[in-house]
């Protein structure tokens, strides 16, 4: 006597076939932020501007790589490039770089960086040459919170810069100097109202200033 095949293994099948085709597809098809790990990942290669797309500014100078170093000339107002590779980590991360105002009067550096869910901007040289703070903490601007200092900052010096993010905190190295350690919990943290949105959520610009940029890279850090 034949035994009667079980029906339930084969209608089950279509509905392995579909669970298994959607996980792969989600796999592939989704970006994913594991290639980040504790050891610096460069995020220019030295070589182009491959990964980055010169950011949209009205009347933006045109981006250039010279000499394994990244040249953002100056511009009507701004001027600058924003990543284009996929997701970024939104927190225990640093971004660490070199950058050198080459002449201008205005920032050199406008970093803009993933905080959880948005975006802030470290302002290095603002406000005709001198101010470094971070915009914006509770709708305050680098030249009005917490975290703005007067600098003099020297044409053709290269600043090593180090941005660390956490669940609680911004921290901002220049040189060897802790100059920003702001508590970021129950805050707003956003960007300046204005085109520096078009950075988001990793940049890099500056205003009617030249500057360059070179050993631009990121890394995880624990919790």
């Amino acid at each position: 006597m034949t035994r009667a095949l079980n029906p339930i293994p084969i209608l089950l099948v279509p509905f392995v076939l579909l669970f298994t085709t959607a996980s792969l597809w989600a796999q592939t098809a989704a970006p994913s932020t594991n290639r980040w790990s504790t050891q610096w990942t460069p995020l220019f290669d030295g070589k182009t501007l491959t990964n980055w797309a010169m950011t949209d500014f009205a009347g933006h100078g045109e981006v250039s790589v010279e000499a394994g170093e990244m040249k953002i000339p100056t511009g009507d107002d701004l001027s600058g490039i924003t990543w284009t590779n996929g997701p970024l980590p939104k927190t225990n991360y640093e971004i660490s770089l070199d950058t050198v105002k080459v002449q201008g009067g205005d920032f050199f550096c406008g970093l803009t960086f993933p905080v959880a869910d948005s975006s802030c901007s470290l302002i290095v040289g603002g406000w005709g040459g001198g101010i470094v703070g971070l915009s914006s903490i509770d709708g305050l601007d680098a030249s009005e919170n917490e975290t703005s200092h007067s600098m003099a900052l020297e044409t053709g010096h290269w600043y090593h810069i180090v941005v660390r993010v956490t669940e609680k905190k911004i921290e901002v190295w220049l040189d060897k100097d802790k100059i920003i350690d702001v508590a970021t919990a129950g805050r707003k943290v956003a960007l300046r109202a204005g085109p520096i949105y078009l950075s988001a959520p990793l940049g890099i610009a500056t205003y009617a200033t030249t500057a360059k940029v070179k050993d631009f890279k990121l890394r995880l850090i624990e919790p």
